[in-house]
């Protein structure tokens, strides 16, 4: 079972600076009486964050009820690439609340009309059609559902098979935790379907070998007939790193794809809306997919995701087939709007591209300072990781990470708990307004609080 943050008063040095703002103890007493009251009527999976309620949030900042400011490098969970609590965004929900329209089903809304219109505008062409959902994970489902039903109609029953990769993740519900690349996650599924498989991800560190031919070979020894072959999907990158593809890979993977029929489907989740410096997350390898999954910064705040391809793929279902009680919810939509439009005239895609550098720069010093417990320290545009090993291996050692988490966040850095393969990954993604200054502070936060743990 994962750890849990401490729920103990502890007293934190006093720091007060642009970006960070704390003095007494983190959680104080108050704090810890309201969580213990959350805690008897939650389950125990819900306790993985560090202890702290949220209040109110602006920009890059999160602050409790208390007078305490974190500079955030979670973004939530790399939902709020607008910022926290953005004007545009705000003003439109508050307006469309106003109007008294808070749902619709699936009959027609003015915002749920102008947002599948604007994000057909920002897709590539050809990809025409967008469906709109609630969650991440139920656009992955969707995703499973239009691969296999595109499959069958264009191969027959025996074009079933769907390709994803080891230690991704795609969600939590059914189809997508079995597309996801984790044992343990999926251990709770007694009947797993057997026509779903992995294949290594060549992210170049836990996987040396990122030719494609790795993927040719995998499938192989798999005894998987390539023109069985339905769909492959793949996070843009994955989130336990984040660990990217090298582009010529991906570009081999389109034409793999082409000539065996299969659906190319990018989880576009964490990706999407300028977080790797460009609008969608693909546009690094330079290719196009045929479907491609949005969530989370779509809105910067509400749940909102979609589904996004060409029209002979989400046109398969007829009326009422493929439909979700909350698809294109009215407020949502609007809040969608005004985050892409904030994003465009706050030139944020292009922010995010100039201050990754530091980032990317700063995390690389990190690695180099501490070489011996960070083996890799990847990142593009506003995400990056530092993947905490045990000396001398590439095991991760998600103790150190926890800590290192759990000590930042009492110096005023707020970062979610520690992902990926062994929790080893510390994970880095702040909202997309985010300065270089900001950028730095957050580095020397992880820096020193390395320096601490390692010197227990």
């Amino acid at each position: 079972m994962a750890k849990e943050f401490p729920l103990v008063p502890m007293k934190v040095e006093k720091i007060s600076t642009k970006f960070r703002k704390l003095s007494g103890a983190i959680p104080n007493k108050q704090t810890i009486k309201s969580i213990e009251k959350l805690r008897q009527c939650e389950p125990i999976s819900m306790r993985g964050q560090a202890p702290i309620i949220w209040d109110h949030s602006k920009g890059v900042n999160v602050f409790d009820s208390y007078g305490n400011m974190w500079l955030d490098f979670s973004s939530g969970v790399l939902i709020t690439n607008a910022g926290h609590g953005a004007k545009r965004i705000v003003d439109a929900v508050v307006k469309q609340a106003k109007k008294s329209l808070l749902t619709s089903y699936c009959f027609p809304n003015e915002p749920r009309i102008k947002l599948v219109q604007k994000l057909v505008s920002l897709a590539p062409k050809g990809l025409n059609k967008v469906f709109l959902l609630s969650t991440g994970s139920e656009g992955i489902e969707c995703a499973l559902k239009l691969m296999r039903t595109y499959g069958r109609k264009v191969g027959g029953d025996k074009k079933n098979v769907v390709v994803s990769f080891n230690n991704g993740f795609h969600g939590r519900t059914l189809g997508s935790q079995q597309l996801g690349g984790s044992a343990a996650q999926k251990a709770w599924i007694k009947n797993l379907d057997p026509e779903i498989v992995q294949v290594p991800f060549p992210d170049g560190f836990r996987c040396e070998d990122t030719s494609f031919a790795l993927f040719e070979s995998s499938l192989a020894k798999l005894n998987i007939d390539p023109d069985s072959v339905a769909g492959v999907i793949g996070e843009t990158y994955q989130g336990g790193g984040p660990y990217f593809m090298p582009k010529d890979y991906a570009q081999q993977l389109r034409k793999w794809c082409d000539a065996h029929g299969a659906l190319l489907t990018f989880d576009e989740v964490q990706a999407g809306f300028g977080r790797c410096g460009k609008q969608w997350g693909f546009e690094l390898y330079e290719v196009v997919p045929d479907l491609f999954c949005l969530g989370k910064g779509i809105s910067s705040s509400l749940p909102i995701s979609a589904v996004i391809g060409k029209q002979d793929v989400l046109d398969l279902y007829g009326p009422n087939e493929m439909t979700s009680t909350h698809s294109g919810n009215a407020v949502c939509c609007a809040a969608a709007l005004a985050s892409i439009e904030t994003i465009q005239k706050e030139k944020l895609i292009k922010n995010a591209a100039t201050v990754g550098k530091v980032l990317h720069a700063e995390l690389q010093s990190i690695m180099a300072e501490f070489s011996d417990v960070i083996g890799f320290a990847p990142a593009l545009g506003l995400v990056g990781g530092l993947q905490t090993i045990k000396k001398g291996t590439k095991d991760p050692d998600g103790d150190l990470a926890w800590e290192v988490v759990n000590l930042s966040y009492r110096k005023g850095l707020m970062m979610f708990a520690p992902v990926g393969f062994g929790g080893g990954c510390i994970k880095i993604a702040p909202p997309l307004c985010i300065n270089k200054d900001a950028t730095r502070e957050g580095c020397s936060v992880i820096r020193e609080s390395l320096k601490e743990v390692l010197n227990r």
